[in-house]
């Protein structure tokens, strides 16, 4: 009988696809992620289902969607969601497995005694000091019997602003001076590459810059927990997945199911598999994640339970043929003063989603609305803010149509075209059959409003 493996789950906090040097970015440092996807496999279709931290990790550690699990946005604080008390979690069905289970860094879920990790360390331990908080897995790694580990940064989550910086830039988590044992990298905002979706003011690069260093210090507690691994002879026989829990965190992308938004980097390296620095194209989301671990585990027992499906399948299949041909996502909650609740279907080529209660104003996360990025955008009165206009990302229409293919940037809206009607009705049948099976509470704004 062949060993069972270890696993390593490793999340981002707000790390977009645009910031890897493996996705395509050459201006930003990450040699541990792109090293890992070139002994690995690189995922290019593979997304969260709701864009903000809480109810992201909810779907990552059961295989429900938010609005299933009761999730519906930010755990802690007076927002106060958390997960129905019968929800069944990955810890809890790994631990009845036999897998020592531990977890470091950030949790962001609740209530904690439906994730019983047998072992661990919160967020507040270590900060931002990622290269330590890998060290503290030392011990854990080490003892013999096989291990699931959930590491979890901080970064490059936002915090407080620079300290006296002339454009009051955020930090990103970025420290005045270097942790002990580890070295900061700076980047320069005049040499960081300004995605589509955001306009290349002194702002943006400002705090573009920060967001490197973050990622980059990310990155080396990254490359230390695997030299941990080496070291305690545990590398050969553990999985291992790297995924953010949505994109980044600037206007147009974390809270919004927009690509920036939704769609993120998963790098998986397994032993268990051939191929090598190789992608996949298979439609994969976060509510995968759960099953794909238990089936990794050899306890993936009851499928039907999970709306999501293992994907140990396809990671040796560059096109997978046999495999979904779209997938869903579902934001309600951010804060609990930002109601704006969207359902979307997305396939390879095109973006449906249905902003439910789009007569309101679209709402801005407290961080985003008061970065410099924004903040510059409001005050230069500019009309255009990437490649959206300020007043469509503010003000949507009921439904939005994107052809991603020759629309990218999801610009130029179909669903209110003649010739695309027949497509907006089968794309709305489709999210309510999803919203039937997930038992969604939102469904019923199809008939009363």
């Amino acid at each position: 009988m062949q060993e069972r493996p270890n696993i390593v789950l490793m999340v981002a906090d707000d790390h977009g696809l645009e910031a890897l040097g493996c996705y395509g970015n050459p201006a930003i440092k990450t040699p541990n992620l792109d090293a890992l996807a070139r002994d690995g496999v690189r995922f290019t279709n593979s997304f969260c289902t709701t864009a903000s931290c809480a109810a992201s990790r909810s779907v990552i550690l059961t295989g429900q969607q938010n609005h299933t699990n009761g999730t519906y946005g930010h755990t802690h604080g007076r927002h106060h969601f958390s997960c129905f008390e019968d929800t069944v979690t990955l810890p809890a069905l790994l631990n009845e497995a036999g897998y020592r289970t531990g977890r470091v860094g950030k949790t962001h879920f609740a209530p904690t005694a439906l994730y019983p990790f047998q072992w661990g360390f919160p967020a507040i331990t270590f900060g931002r000091d990622d290269v330590r908080m890998s060290e503290s897995c030392r011990e854990f790694i080490r003892k013999p019997e096989p291990f699931f580990l959930y590491w979890c940064s901080m970064n490059p989550h936002r915090a407080a602003a620079v300290p006296n910086h002339p454009l009051n830039a955020n930090s990103f988590g970025n420290p005045q001076e270097a942790f002990p044992g580890d070295r900061e990298q700076v980047f320069n905002p005049e040499e960081v590459i300004v995605p589509p979706f955001l306009s290349d003011t002194p702002e943006v690069r400002a705090e573009l810059a920060q967001y490197y260093q973050s990622i980059a210090r990310l990155d080396r507690g990254i490359g230390h927990l695997l030299q941990i691994l080496k070291e305690e002879g545990r590398l050969d026989n553990t999985i291992i997945m790297y995924i953010s829990d949505n994109g980044a965190a600037f206007p147009e992308a974390k809270t919004t199911l927009y690509e920036p938004g939704m769609h993120l980097p998963c790098i998986v390296r397994s032993p268990r598999h051939q191929k090598r620095g190789t992608t996949c194209e298979g439609l994969i989301t976060w509510a995968d994640i759960t099953p794909t671990i238990l089936d990794f585990a050899g306890c993936y027992e009851r499928p039907a339970r999970f709306f999501g499906r293992s994907f140990s399948g396809i990671i040796d299949q560059e096109t997978p043929s046999d495999w979904r041909e779209e997938i869903f996502a579902s934001h309600t909650f951010h804060e609990i003063t930002n109601y704006y609740p969207m359902r979307v279907v997305r396939t390879k080529r095109h973006k449906f989603i249905w902003n439910i209660a789009w007569k309101l104003d679209y709402s801005f996360g407290s961080d985003l609305w008061s970065c410099s990025s924004w903040q510059a955008a409001l005050r230069e009165r500019l009309e255009r803010f990437g490649a959206r206009t300020v007043d469509a990302y503010i003000h949507r229409p009921r439904f939005e149509l994107y052809d991603l293919e020759t629309d990218p940037n999801e610009t130029a809206n179909l669903a209110g075209r003649p010739d695309y009607r027949e497509m907006v009705e089968q794309f709305s049948e489709k999210i309510k059959k999803f919203q039937q099976q997930t038992q969604d509470p939102w469904l019923h704004k199809w008939t009363y409003e």
